[in-house]
């Protein structure tokens, strides 16, 4: 199948032939009339009159679409107006070259929207058939110039039909390098849906199963702690239902909720009854706080927090903020993944920022914000 660019160049050349030849159309016609003596004016018009007429419908033809014209009428009319030399005496008036003139263009553009074999053939039947034709009129005897300038059309449609072969060569390639560009792009696309998807998972085994593990292993929870098993249970839930997203959008509220009760802090919570937003927006901002959550029970000395969201479908900010032992966000390793890609990276994916303001004894705020049409 013919791509973009071909499919645009053929129909260029039909349009671009229909152009040619009528613009060329006035100025031949009117080389005929001027150069036809009294004697022979009206039967010289009558055939430009013909030759006009052919010469429009055939434009129409080639504008319309409909393929790449009557190629063979085409040459039929044009041997057909060479032919009239024997009713206009053209060739002892020396009044042939607007014929000429009429079926070179002919042949130059037809090699514009027809196959090489079409247009080789209608180039080689027009020019010979005219060269047939004013031979048997006398031009052998009055002028062979004549005859020499009409078999001149054959070779003036043979490099038209060579630039025009080099035109296509360039479109072709040109549909080859942007098949190729939508290719890499592709995969390009892919390559980064796969990179985003083990990205988020990895997030997500370091904010559930690894943290909870943590925790456990380097002494801050019992490992009869009464919740841990619950937790867990909550761990593997999460991490089964990011494998398997369907939802077109959910309650940015409802899913704060449900992470509050697993931090096992007394937060403060202010949020509208209801904020809806697309589901990975909406998981991607609570997740963000939950981690955040995590991090204050993890290292902020406090069981306390305070969490309020404002805004819209449109526009929101989550604030969450602790009165801990607080840090320097500036001494945090750049081989730790919570703040980087927990919090800043799931809000840089889905178009949002997180700042972070802390300092060593004054507590920790985070400001999560999203903006639609940001992505």
């Amino acid at each position: 199948m013919a791509g973009e660019a071909a499919r645009l160049l053929a129909r260029f050349g039909r349009r671009y032939a229909a152009a040619v030849r009528l613009a060329t159309l006035v100025p031949i016609c009117g080389i005929a009339l001027f150069r036809a003596p009294s004697g022979h004016l009206t039967t010289t018009a009558y055939v430009v009159g013909v030759a006009a007429a052919w010469t429009c419908g055939y434009a129409w033809w080639l504008r319309s679409g409909r393929g790449s014209g009557p190629v063979g009428l085409d040459v039929v009319v044009l041997l057909g107006l060479f032919a009239s030399v024997f009713l206009t005496g053209a060739v002892e008036d020396r009044n042939t070259g607007w014929l000429r003139l009429l079926a070179t263009f002919a042949c130059v553009t037809c090699q514009w929207h027809t196959s090489p074999l079409a247009g080789g053939a209608a180039a080689l039947a027009a020019g010979g058939g005219a060269a047939v034709l004013l031979t048997a009129a006398g031009a052998a005897d009055t002028d062979a110039s004549l005859i020499r300038g009409t078999v001149w059309m054959v070779p003036a449609a043979a490099l038209s039909r060579a630039a025009w072969v080099l035109v296509q060569r360039a479109a072709k390639r040109a549909d080859q390098m942007a098949a190729e560009a939508v290719r890499a792009r592709g995969e390009s696309l892919v390559a980064a849906a796969i990179r985003a998807e083990e990205r988020e998972l990895a997030n997500a085994l370091h904010d559930t199963a690894a943290t909870t593990l943590l925790m456990v292993g380097i002494g801050q929870v019992r490992s009869d702690a009464d919740w841990l098993a619950s937790q867990a249970r909550r761990d593997l839930d999460r991490l089964r239902s990011d494998s398997g997203r369907a939802q077109q959008d959910a309650d940015l509220v409802d899913l704060l909720r449900t992470d509050l009760d697993a931090t096992h802090l007394t937060v403060e919570f202010e949020a509208p009854a209801q904020l809806r937003l697309p589901f990975d927006v909406a998981r991607m901002i609570a997740d963000a706080a939950r981690e955040t959550l995590t991090n204050v029970r993890r290292h902020a000395g406090t069981t306390r927090a305070t969490v309020r969201l404002r805004g819209d479908a449109r526009t929101l900010r989550l604030d969450i903020a602790d009165q801990g032992k607080g840090f320097s966000p500036t001494d945090v390793p750049a081989t730790r993944r919570g703040i980087r890609e927990s919090v800043r990276g799931r809000m840089s994916r889905v178009g949002g920022t997180a700042t972070i303001t802390s300092a060593e004894g004054e507590g920790t705020h985070v400001r999560l914000e999203w903006h639609a049409g940001h992505e």
